[in-house]
């Protein structure tokens, strides 16, 4: 079966629920049917983290997600009072079927804390990037069941490439490739701050790996993603976000799918997220771009995922 095949087999088996168009309530299909959580139940016995009904006004680091967050304007978190949809953590799992990326392939479940910014942001990436989760979520059972056949007790490289992208991801698209180079170079202030302008009008940047978005709740100086670099035609920026999101959404999951791709870490682009033009109100200065501790030159050679 074609990577892209399966891949839209997956997606049909986790069904409609993966994307915002339920509107009522965006993690329903993901709640078994015994689990109810009410905030009397809750409340005394989490942490509880503070909740901003406005966090994706917070910053345009959030800008992909602001369409599926739109409902969760709630005075409370999402799920208190209310049930969940995605299934409660369960303890840690021996077998491999009640592990939690086998347990989404599997049976559709995802392991949701409640209260949690972590696990909200990724059942949002689920919803803003349905077909790159689903790949991500598919080729790493592969590589489990490679693992567990092989009685490996470490993941592997592909693994660790996986799950640095689902965690801390961004894909950027590119409509000029000498400004990707640049950003594959680690040349970061001729990137950033020589050629602000032609970043503003032929690059941009998504973010995509949810502890990515949980940083950017409270960003600070040493926040990186690790990047792919989509190139785009020149009239890509001028389409509504939507239809934006659905195409490098198309596009990564592919590239997730190749075999070929994904095989380690350093294949993936270092994106110093406060560097983006209007994401930092401090890098409208120059000498922002001078911290070399931030803004690092490069040790070895970057390398840059163009699928081709």
């Amino acid at each position: 079966m074609p990577a892209e095949a399966g891949i839209q087999t997956h997606l049909n088996s986790l069904g409609s629920r993966l994307r915002g168009n339920d509107k009522s309530g965006i993690f329903q299909t993901f709640l078994s049917s015994n689990i109810t959580i009410h905030s009397s139940d809750l409340y005394p016995r989490l942490m509880v983290q503070p909740w901003d009904p406005n966090f994706a006004e917070r910053t345009p680091m959030f800008e992909p997600l602001r369409a599926c967050a739109h409902d969760l304007r709630t005075p409370y978190w999402p799920g208190a009072g209310a049930p969940l949809r995605f299934v409660a953590q369960a303890p840690r799992a021996d077998d491999f079927e009640d592990k939690y990326e086998p347990r989404i392939y599997m049976r559709g479940e995802v392991q949701f804390r409640a209260c949690n910014w972590h696990d909200l942001f990724n059942a949002l990436v689920w919803l803003a990037f349905p077909r790159a989760k689903a790949a991500l979520n598919q080729r790493h059972c592969r590589e489990l069941e490679r693992q567990h056949a092989s009685g490996a007790q470490n993941r592997g490289a592909v693994q660790d490439a996986l799950t640095l992208f689902d965690e801390g991801g961004v894909i950027v698209a590119s409509a000029d490739e000498s400004l990707s180079k640049l950003l594959s170079g680690f040349q970061w202030k001729e990137l950033f701050w020589q050629r602000r302008s032609e970043i503003l009008q032929s690059m941009r940047f998504y973010l995509f790996g949810h502890a990515l978005y949980e940083k950017a709740l409270q960003p600070f100086a040493g926040v990186t993603g690790r990047g792919v670099i989509v190139e785009v035609g020149a009239g890509f920026f001028a389409q509504p976000l939507a239809a934006q999101l659905a195409a490098l959404d198309g596009e990564v999951a592919q590239r997730i799918a190749n075999a070929a791709l994904f095989r380690a870490t350093r294949e993936l682009a270092a994106v110093p997220i406060l560097g983006v033009p209007g994401w930092c109100e401090d890098n409208v200065f120059e000498a922002f771009y001078d911290n070399v501790d931030y803004f690092r030159p490069a040790r070895t050679p970057a390398f840059m995922i163009n699928g081709r």
